[in-house]
């Protein structure tokens, strides 16, 4: 078994929210408007921070976009969403944080990357500008090396030592080798710059489930700086958030991770939430946060030829989360509600009973009824049609929520 830290000691405040330290793994996601476009850009932080995204990034890679920070972050403010504001800056970091000290006040947190900040001397000095810029405004910094935008120099350098020395090292192990020792030596930077170790987060982001999993074991040994957490692409759909839990569920499990993003690949026109549903589903699964509340709902097979319970299971999902923002601020635990809707005899009831709310709909061949479980007892039958189920099933949640779950002291 690897031997990891399971807490990093040192937490770093980003805004109104602590990462590592002990605290709870923080959700964070990545808007993909045209930052420069702060009304779109805004409306899709706002999107993603209600959606459960307790810290939202944006892209800075232009003078427009950076000038359109501050913007952002009012409206953010105006509809009450506090969710941190970061800064995803490459290339040219330092001049967009000198030249726009406005954007540089108005977010919370900046992410550097080390393998494209600059180039031989040039690199040390253009990623000690922006250290310095987060000293002078008292911001943390997450320096976030990638496998696809590596230091080319520190990888030849590598590859060369491997061949000379004869080490017989692979091409995969150097790469992962030069990840960690990117992000430690910058680290070591950035603390000469002047930046303390509790404004540094720091990432090293691979695609591949098994490289993210060696890469950050070994990262866990060598820092104990919060650690930010997720693959550089996930890809789409299934692929992508198989590919995620695979990666991050193995870690999680071993405490390492102080945040986590979900980089899923949207389909186009699809809904950006998706990434931020899949962070907190990951967390929620391996009993580290509850966000909301859970719907356990039968695969289906030969008894369940009607679709019924699946129409029931995906609308009752999709008005949890309409609800969540509501609830959440309004109602004190309920995001640890469990549901079942299930479609046949066989787990129905035992699934329903186990649940806080629970309904066994009929499968084939059983007789038109729907018994409805209440903390493990047996509270009605429901019969009808799908919209009549639908529109008594939900009232019976509301009517749990408001009775269980006391409100929120001011």
């Amino acid at each position: 078994m690897p031997v990891v830290k399971l807490h990093r000691t040192v937490g770093v405040r980003v805004g109104s929210v602590q990462v590592g330290g002990g605290a709870p793994v923080v959700v964070q996601s990545m808007t993909m408007t045209d930052t420069a476009d702060a009304a779109a850009t805004a409306q899709q932080c706002i999107e993603l921070a209600e959606a459960g995204s307790e810290m939202v990034r944006v892209t800075v890679n232009l003078p427009e976009a950076a000038a359109a920070v501050p913007e952002i972050k009012r409206r953010m403010l105006d509809a009450g969403v506090t969710a941190p504001l970061i800064g995803d800056f490459h290339y040219n970091g330092h001049l967009l944080l000198t030249r726009h000290p406005d954007c540089a006040a108005a977010l919370d947190k900046y992410r550097i990357n080390p393998g494209n900040v600059g180039t031989g001397r040039r690199r040390d000095e253009q990623f000690t500008t922006i250290c310095r810029v987060a000293q002078e405004h008292h911001k943390p910094v997450r320096i976030g090396v990638n496998g696809g935008s590596l230091n080319q120099e520190l990888v030849v350098q590598r590859m060369q030592e491997n061949t000379d020395r004869d080490l017989g090292k692979t091409s995969e192990e150097i790469i992962n080798e030069c990840m960690v020792l990117s992000a430690v030596q910058s680290t070591e930077l950035a603390l000469e710059a002047g930046l303390r170790k509790d404004q540094i987060i720091i990432s090293c982001k691979t695609s591949r489930p098994r490289d993210l999993i060696a890469v950050y074991r070994d990262l866990a040994r060598q820092t104990d700086q919060p650690l930010h957490l997720g693959l550089t692409e996930a890809g789409m759909g299934t692929k992508g958030l198989v590919w995620s839990a695979a990666a991050m569920g193995v870690l999680l499990n071993e405490g390492i991770g102080d945040t986590v993003r979900v980089s899923l690949t949207p389909r186009p026109g699809g809904d950006r939430r998706e990434e931020v549903y899949a962070a907190c589903e990951l967390l929620q699964a391996l009993g580290l946060r509850s966000f909301s509340p859970s719907v356990t709902a039968c695969p289906g097979c030969g008894r369940t030829t009607s679709s019924t319970f699946q129409q029931l299971a995906e609308r009752t999902q999709d008005y949890i989360r309409e609800r969540m923002p509501e609830w959440k601020a309004s109602r004190e635990g309920v995001e640890t509600m469990t549901l079942a809707v299930m479609g046949c005899v066989v787990n129905g009831p035992g699934e329903s009973k186990a649940a806080n709310i629970g309904i066994s709909l009929p499968g084939t061949g059983e007789a038109p009824n729907c018994p409805v479980f209440i903390d493990g007892q047996h509270y009605t039958t429901l019969r009808g049609t799908y919209e009549e189920l639908d529109v008594e099933f939900r009232a019976l949640l509301d009517r749990y929520v408001e009775t269980k779950y006391p409100l929120r002291q001011p």
